[in-house]
């Protein structure tokens, strides 16, 4: 798997139209919180039982079908990450992890969005 700061994968993406962009968050983070424009929400952990999706690497391989690299993005980066070792580990390859994630790393006072991440660097997403 390789890291990519937010700028860079939003690269990526541009110059890789056959990427699939999954953001692994729970559906509620999705929709509230907002999202990356083109991302697909695929969660790698979500209510009620808030255990890991037994499926989710199905879902991903009928996402990305044959041979498309697959980008990840969660909150912070952490879930995506554990995420994407489960695709590698299923045999998947070319998944790439975006670091700092949506929200970005907790500052000092306890919140995001202040110092890294998808949304503090300016990039597209939305609301629902």
């Amino acid at each position: 798997m390789q890291h990519l700061e937010p700028k860079e994968a939003y690269e990526f993406l541009q110059a890789n139209p056959e990427a699939v962009f999954i953001d692994v968050r729970s559906e509620m983070e999705y929709m509230f919180v907002g999202h990356p424009r083109g991302s697909i929400l695929i969660p790698w952990v979500d209510g009620p039982d808030w255990e890991i999706d037994p499926l989710f690497v199905a879902h991903v391989r009928k996402a990305a079908s044959v041979n498309r690299p697959i980008v990840l993005i969660c909150r912070s980066g952490r879930r995506s990450a554990d995420a994407g070792l489960a695709l590698e580990n299923a045999g998947l390859k070319d998944i790439y992890n975006v670091t700092h994630g949506f929200e970005g790393d907790l500052d000092d006072s306890h919140h995001r969005n202040s110092h890294n991440g998808w949304r503090f660097d300016g990039l597209p997403w939305a609301q629902t």
